[in-house]
């Protein structure tokens, strides 16, 4: 966490607790004020009593005492429950408020990093493109160089492209103004073409892939699409070099069940859940070497929601991860 936001996390967190403390006390006292005032008014009853026992009988006299005592108690009892009721009130409340604050200093933080992320990821295909058209413009090249560059201008613009793609979905989804248009589609095909596409922009990484034919499902085509790119992108980052990738689409029982397994480093269990939260990373943000927003497994968790489907993370053999997207057929 940047110093700056641990500064005002630390300033928020005094002020907080003082204020809280400043609450507490002051409602002590107020206990222990009416306590004290109901303690004098009965004493104040008592002593008029004694001055009228003269006009009483000694059975009138001992009932009008032993409602005082009575009336004492009650109040006693009453203003204990009502104070121990607000303690009770106040600390919940400043748990769900403390919570929250945390909650949003740590959304900001992510939001900061976020930022951070996609001003980088947007500069790098940007000006990988800016200069590769600079150079065709100015010099007169070979034309095995000349498809070289547009190439590889072509690949940073799909990468450009996928990232857009994430952002504006993101954004639509967590607002609601995506409105999907569900229709039958092959996945089996589409998965092809998205692991055909993958390995234009990463030609060095294997892909290992076993696809059962004809699968077909309802389902948002743009959608299905980032989704699987997404998979597919994750692997890839976080696997070592020439490790291969395995891509499996086939039918389980009454469910379909899409699979992209790495051999990375894989997810710790206690980080499998939270991988799915928004602009989530693991690691240490300023030790992380490996690019990425935090959107991509939340989208996927997202997109696979939004198809009825679930999405889980298994441990692979010998390590990495399996990513399992198992739709109801």
């Amino acid at each position: 966490m940047p110093e700056s936001i641990k500064k005002k996390l630390r300033r928020t967190t005094i002020i907080y607790w003082s204020l809280l403390l400043y609450v507490v006390a002051a409602l002590i006292w107020w206990l222990i004020s009416l306590q004290q005032q109901n303690r004098l008014i009965t004493q104040e009853k008592i002593e008029l009593l004694q001055l009228q026992s003269s006009q009483l009988t000694a059975q009138q006299r001992l009932t009008e005492q032993q409602a005082i005592e009575n009336l004492f108690e009650r109040n006693q009892t009453k203003y204990i429950s009502e104070g121990i009721t607000f303690l009770i009130v106040i600390l919940i409340g400043a748990v769900f408020v403390y919570r929250a604050v945390r909650r949003q200093f740590k959304m900001q933080q992510q939001q900061q990093h976020f930022m951070m992320a996609v001003t980088h990821e947007l500069k790098t295909p940007i000006a990988v493109a800016k200069l590769n058209l600079e150079t065709l413009q100015r010099y007169q090249l070979d034309p095995e160089k000349q498809q070289k560059l547009i190439r590889t201008t072509l690949d940073e613009t799909a990468r450009l492209n996928f990232l857009t793609n994430n952002i504006l979905v993101s954004a639509q989804l967590e607002n609601k103004g995506f409105m999907s248009s569900k229709e039958e589609l092959n996945l089996s095909a589409l998965l092809q073409d998205c692991i055909a596409a993958i390995q234009k922009r990463f030609p060095e990484r294997p892909v290992e892939t076993q696809i059962e034919a004809e699968i077909d499902i309802k389902g948002d085509a743009l959608l299905l699409q980032i989704l699987i790119n997404n998979l597919l992108e994750n692997a890839i980052k976080y696997a070592p070099g020439q490790s291969p990738i395995r891509a499996i689409l086939q039918r389980s029982g009454k469910n379909i069940v899409l699979s992209v397994a790495d051999q990375g480093p894989g997810i710790a269990d206690n980080e499998k859940k939270k991988v799915f939260d928004r602009f989530y990373r693991i690691g240490n943000e300023q030790t992380r070497t490996t690019k990425g927003t935090g959107l991509g497994l939340y989208l996927c968790q997202r997109i696979a929601k939004d198809h009825q489907a679930r999405i889980e993370i298994r441990d692979n053999s010998p390590q990495g991860s399996i990513f399992n997207v198992i739709f109801a057929a």
